[in-house]
């Protein structure tokens, strides 16, 4: 793989490969499921039992909450920051193997956006067509405490706007979670980057290498206390609101996964008009990938069988071995569609106007921000990729807190979109013309 992602023309000036991300500790996702449950069910019960004795608890509750969503927050700005410049590192080296990898580039990046743009326009029809649980979003923004509520600040005017892509101070759009900005310079800072001798590439490369994985440590050791925070945070919820917060996160889950699901199709039409596929074919084809997929919530663990898949289809060795692992690399077709739609969701929960400079905001975050995906828990992704969406919109970031909690369940339908859709731009790279006369890298 990392020499399929190297120029074979300079194979002396070509960047090195990010490194491999740190173990992290691993998010105990089903003590957190439960945290939840015991912080939903204790606050409503005591709220219909014993309301009077709720003021202590929640005088306890309430800023160990605080405190475990402040700190989970903290750790956004270094970490995205540290994995798009990565993620820019190794697409710039994936895009000097030649043709067929840039044409399956291209792909990836036209699937990304356009996922990103179908959830601008998918996610608000279902909040129409299936609204919240009556009365749920107002009941959880009264319930939010000011600090977890506490909005990153409308989008100026439109020249101020497309002004703002360019940060004066890129320290200040940090500071001040101008994050769009910020990810812009970035992105423009590690393209530059790769201009470099390969002595400076590299040690810039490294210095974000460092700051990603301590970071990405730093945010293993606070999910490993979600059980407790989640616990902390759901009680006090559920004390103010009743049951109004089960329904809520119950149309969360509904509400992100159906967007999903739109992605998770949409390979079928993809694998039979531009991979030139039956659709019989490819539906039973893929059907191994993705129980293996649900059963694992890995694409890399998929790998196997989305080989297998492919030959059965008829896809030419040299096309699926080089444009898979790619794909699991690189690409989470679903990644920026859910994204969008959880951000999207968190502004109509707190009652936050999306108008079309905060979409257009949103979009354009979800997009370079799929730059920076890596296979990393759902709980962590959560945070790494819907945060930057959320502040970019103006949306405060601290209910993902409790969203940590259910991500297991739309995570099923992101794991089960993105091998389909490995497979089906697979397909697509392989049927395109040229790819006979084409000397890969990896030959």
């Amino acid at each position: 793989m990392n020499q399929a992602i190297n120029d074979p023309s300079s194979a002396s000036e070509a960047p090195r490969s990010p490194s491999p991300l740190p173990e992290i500790t691993k998010v105990p996702t089903l003590w957190t499921f439960v945290g939840l449950i015991g912080g939903l069910g204790l606050g409503l019960a005591m709220a219909m039992r014993a309301p009077g004795a709720l003021a202590p608890l929640l005088a306890v509750a309430e800023p160990m909450g605080d405190m475990w969503l402040r700190a989970l927050r903290a750790t956004i700005i270094p970490l995205v920051v540290s994995l798009l410049f990565m993620g820019v590192v190794q697409t710039v080296a994936a895009a000097r193997a030649g043709a067929m990898a840039r044409r399956a580039l291209g792909w990836f990046y036209l699937i990304l956006a356009g996922g990103s743009a179908m959830a601008a326009f998918v996610v608000p029809t279902l909040l129409l067509l299936i609204p919240s649980p009556p009365g749920a979003a107002a009941a959880l923004r009264s319930s939010m405490s000011a600090a977890t509520t506490q909005n990153a600040g409308p989008l100026p005017g439109a020249g101020d706007f497309v002004a703002s892509f360019v940060p004066a101070n890129v320290f200040a759009s940090a500071a001040n979670d101008a994050i769009l900005p910020l990810l812009l310079f970035t992105a423009a800072f590690a393209v530059a980057a790769a201009r470099l001798g390969l002595r400076q590439r590299d040690s810039l490369l490294t210095f974000f290498e460092g700051v990603g994985g301590a970071t990405l440590v730093v945010v293993g050791w606070i999910l490993w206390t979600a059980p407790v925070g989640v616990f902390a945070l759901s009680f006090a919820v559920a004390a103010h609101t009743g049951a109004a917060a089960i329904g809520a996160l119950a149309h969360y889950v509904l509400i992100v996964t159906l967007t999903g699901t739109v992605m998770f199709l949409s390979a079928y039409p993809i694998a039979v008009l531009f991979g030139r596929q039956s659709l019989g074919a490819f539906a039973r084809a893929v059907i191994p990938a993705q129980a293996l997929a649900l059963s694992t919530q890995s694409s890399l663990a998929s790998l196997p069988a989305m080989l297998g898949a492919c030959r059965q289809l008829g896809v030419r060795d040299r096309a699926a071995e080089f444009t898979l692992p790619l794909a699991v690399a690189l690409f989470r077709g679903t990644g920026p569609a859910m994204n969008f739609a959880v951000a999207i969701y968190l502004a109509h929960w707190l009652g936050i106007p999306v108008d079309t400079w905060h979409m257009v905001a949103g979009f354009a975050v979800a997009s370079v921000m799929s730059f920076g995906a890596v296979s990393l828990p759902g709980a962590i992704s959560l945070v790494t990729s819907c945060g930057p969406i959320a502040l970019a919109m103006g949306v405060p970031v601290g209910p993902l807190a409790l969203l940590v909690a259910v991500e297991v369940l739309p995570d099923l339908m992101r794991t089960l979109g993105n091998v389909t859709l490995d497979v089906a731009v697979t397909t697509v790279v392989d049927a395109m013309p040229g790819l006979d006369d084409e000397q890969v890298a990896s030959d």
